[in-house]
């Protein structure tokens, strides 16, 4: 592969794209990733400590491989398909929160498409959301009385909107409730995520409602992923499964946050 400039890169650029690497080829060494970015075997070594702490990787002797075939590399259907029964469940006790004439703010990701999904009995709500996916479920609404999708930079593999633009227009609105999927929720990192693009818009959406109920499947809880979103204490309610982690779920309760388990 061609040389990359370490210069160009920032540090959680470097990491994304080591992952990146490592999803197409599920083994790397540290030799050809310090030739490659042309940086020291030293700081490849901690970049991939760093990522096997997160649990998105497994240290082997020179070098690391993938421990599971990736989530995140997945498509947005094969994505809709995992954990798709805990999904709904999450999904319909999460609309239970939700009341007629509440605005909501919904993130992006694949458990809010289901929540979406289960607002359809809902009326006069307002939803403001960088999901183009929610955008087209929300419109076989038609008690919905407003639904506005942020403008921005458009990511296309899975379908929502982030940067500068769309960060403007979501500092217009103030709403009631927020519905925010998570790839990552830990009593050590607090709320994280894989795209690290879409982390100052999900940290935004949190400053602009008065209540934000984060979902998560059993997977993701005690999990830490690629970039920090937000520590617990910003976190009003997280809706799961009773097969998460019990322990975490635990340590979560202990820092202020309501756990709703399906």
């Amino acid at each position: 592969m061609d040389p990359i400039r370490s210069e160009e890169l920032n540090i959680d650029d470097r990491r994304k794209k080591i992952l990146e690497i490592l999803n197409s080829q599920s083994k790397v060494r540290v030799y050809n990733l310090s030739k490659q970015f042309m940086i020291s075997e030293v700081t490849i070594r901690n970049d991939l400590d760093e990522l096997e702490k997160q649990g998105l990787l497994e240290r082997v002797h020179g070098g690391a491989v993938s421990t599971y075939r990736s989530y995140f590399s997945m498509n947005f259907l094969d994505r809709m398909d995992t954990n798709k029964e805990e999904k709904i469940r999450i999904a319909k006790e999460t609309a239970s929160m939700v009341s007629d004439g509440d605005t909501i703010i919904l993130g992006s990701g694949t458990t809010p498409i289901y929540v979406a999904k289960e607002l359809r009995d809902k009326k006069d709500l307002t939803i403001l959301t960088n999901s183009i996916f929610a955008v087209q479920e929300l419109s076989l609404n038609k008690d919905i009385i407003g639904i506005i999708l942020l403008g921005g930079n458009i990511n296309p593999k899975y379908q929502f909107t982030y940067g500068d633009d769309a960060l403007s227009q979501l500092n217009k609105y103030k709403a009631d409730k927020l519905i925010l999927s998570s790839d990552g929720i830990s009593s050590e990192y607090g709320l994280t995520t894989y795209h690290h693009f879409e982390a100052e818009m999900n940290r935004q959406m949190i400053s602009r409602v008065n209540k934000t109920i984060v979902v998560a499947d059993y997977t993701k809880i005690g999990r830490s992923s690629f970039a920090h979103i937000e520590e617990l204490d910003k976190i009003d309610c997280l809706v799961s499964n009773k097969t998460a982690d019990k322990d975490e779920l635990d340590a979560i309760r202990e820092n202020g946050v309501e756990v709703r388990l399906v």
